[in-house]
């Protein structure tokens, strides 16, 4: 995508705003309104296009074009494939259901194949911060204890705030907290292969047991170790009404929905 030029964009730009000295402030728009959003909404309800708009057409290709990039693949590297298991949660869960997660190449799966239905339904960082989605999904089960609660979390991701399942064990939380495990920091080691093939530096992990973790801290744990495996293990975590850890054992090759990590590396 491309930002828009200041101070005067190539497009036709109408810049809504309630406080009328940020109008035309940065960008120089073709229309100004000064009016709060709600009350710019309020003007518009029930207001329709008055013929098709000229761009229609390049909506429909553009949304068909959407939908063809977020449809999960259905194989990959390992006996672990992370597209099935979206498809399967993106079908059964419902449309409130809130997923959290924190930041490493596990959350392309969760960004790109999780079709949001509903506003306030994900919790995630802007800024990269990693060990977000566990705490995260904490609290919006606090917050909503009717919807389901699914927090995404790296190996590397969990372990820096993976405590805070004890919290959610504490307070009887259910949430699930579906537990990523490639045995790697995966973004970081797909940086050091783009850049300096074959050279790795400290981005193996020694994990533990995560679904015995689980239990050790009061809650109910499955391992997941191939693909047919996920969707009785997420059902029963579900059932348990506990705080649960679904530990998916996936194979570090598939780094990213569209490469492996070998391919990443010949292409260096």
């Amino acid at each position: 995508y491309t930002l828009l030029k200041s101070p005067y964009p190539d497009q036709s730009l109408v810049h809504v705003h309630a406080d009328a000295g940020e109008l035309g402030r940065v960008y120089r728009p073709t229309l100004a309104i000064n009016a709060s959003p709600s009350a710019f909404v309020e003007a518009f309800a029930g207001r329709k296009p008055a013929a098709t708009p000229v761009w229609a057409d390049e909506t429909a290709k553009l949304h068909a074009a959407y939908l063809d990039w977020s449809t999960p693949p259905e194989s990959g590297p390992g006996a672990v494939q992370m597209g099935p298991i979206m498809n399967y949660l993106e079908k059964m869960l419902p449309d409130d259901a809130i997923l959290t997660n924190g930041a490493g190449n596990y959350a392309t799966w969760v960004h790109r194949f999780h079709r949001s239905r509903r506003f306030a339904t994900q919790a995630a960082p802007t800024s990269g911060s990693m060990g977000y989605g566990t705490p995260a999904a904490v609290a919006a089960k606090e917050l909503f204890p009717e919807r389901d609660v699914i927090a995404f979390a790296g190996d590397g991701c969990f372990l820096m705030n993976g405590q805070e399942f004890a919290t959610a064990v504490q307070y009887d939380l259910p949430i699930i907290v579906v537990v990523v495990n490639n045995g790697i920091y995966g973004t970081i080691r797909m940086h050091q292969e783009r850049e300096y093939p074959g050279r790795v530096v400290a981005t193996d992990l020694k994990n533990p047991d995560f679904a015995a973790l689980a239990r050790a801290y009061g809650g109910h744990g499955e391992t997941v170790e191939k693909t047919a495996d996920f969707a009785p293990a997420f059902e029963r975590a579900r059932a348990s009404g506990k705080p649960s850890i679904v530990e998916i054992r996936l194979d570090p090759e598939a780094i990213t929905p569209t490469r492996t990590m070998t391919q990443i590396r010949d292409r260096a």
